[in-house]
């Protein structure tokens, strides 16, 4: 087995991400030589000391860093600011401190102006995850065969780069690196806009008449049955993701609602050809990520 890539990993919250790669460290033994956990309800810190899958459960965030070569952000995209002003001065000098949110400006925006003189910042984002959420949600496989995106900054510590890399690596991911700006807009159309669309046409069913709903849930097809699976989704989650890629999530939902609209043309008149031309592009996208074994 190869050496443990840090002593001491801490991981700021504990549900789906962070938990999950608790359990890989766990697992792995290659990763770190102690897992400290840190959560904010004490229903939580209780249920990971449950099970058991960190080696230190710490209900005060700022004791949690202390002494900690990497201390991972596992917590909402919006809280990011609120702990780092929590934690801040008890990272120890040439600690890293990286994170796991599907927004990426936000977190030089919140962490940067708030990082201590020699502690490297080093974003990261893996692109898994599932539509259940908490401690429980949590599983080794998560990572497997799916991308990690880096996204540090110009001045970022290549060792500290390398070192998220490599955490990733042995949780079985590929990884990619991108700049956050074009990072944000890539995952306003593969992930923040489905999202989007998923809360919207579930609330749409939500408020048909009574009875017309109860038909709607009676006999909901596979596609119906998919966008409620990531409806399903953290609500807190999402909220902070919407908010803190606001920009990008917009053009991305102006640039779907134009084609929308043209799709609809298309029905209304009876275009046979491009109805026709908008379905066979979205077989090719299914191919393209079976290909890639992202499907």
């Amino acid at each position: 087995m190869a050496e443990p890539l840090f002593d001491r990993l801490c991981l700021l919250g504990v549900g789906l991400i962070g938990s999950s790669l608790a359990r890989v460290a766990r697992v792995r033994g290659d990763i770190a030589r102690t897992v400290v956990a840190h959560a904010k309800t004490p229903a939580t810190l209780a249920r990971v000391r449950e099970l058991g899958i960190a080696d230190v459960v710490e209900a005060d965030a700022a004791k949690a860093v202390e002494g900690a070569d990497c201390v991972v952000f596992c917590v909402p995209v919006g809280a990011n600011a609120e702990v780092m002003a929590q934690v801040a001065p008890h990272l120890k000098p040439g600690a890293i401190v990286t994170d796991v949110g599907s927004t990426k400006m936000s977190v030089f925006r919140d962490l940067g102006p708030l990082l201590p003189k020699g502690v490297h910042l080093v974003p990261a984002h893996p692109m898994a995850g599932t539509e259940f959420s908490g401690p429980d949600a949590g599983f080794p496989e998560l990572f497997q065969g799916r991308y990690v995106i880096l996204t540090p900054g110009p001045e970022a510590d290549p060792a500290a780069v390398e070192a998220v890399r490599e955490l990733w690596k042995r949780c079985g991911s590929m990884i990619e690196t991108m700049d956050p700006a074009t990072h944000d807009k890539v995952v306003a159309i593969v992930s923040h806009l489905p999202h989007l669309l998923a809360f919207t046409i579930c609330s749409t069913a939500d408020d048909l008449a009574e009875e017309t709903k109860e038909q709607v849930l009676k006999f909901a097809a596979s596609g119906f049955r998919d966008f409620t699976r990531i409806a399903a989704s953290d609500p807190t989650m999402w909220r902070d993701v919407f908010l803190n890629n606001r920009e990008a999530l917009l053009e991305m939902l102006a640039r779907f609602t134009e084609d929308a609209h043209a799709l609809g043309r298309a029905v209304r008149w009876g275009e046979a050809g491009f109805i026709e031309d908008r379905i066979q592009r979205g077989r090719k996208i299914r191919k393209g990520l079976i290909e890639r074994k992202q499907a």
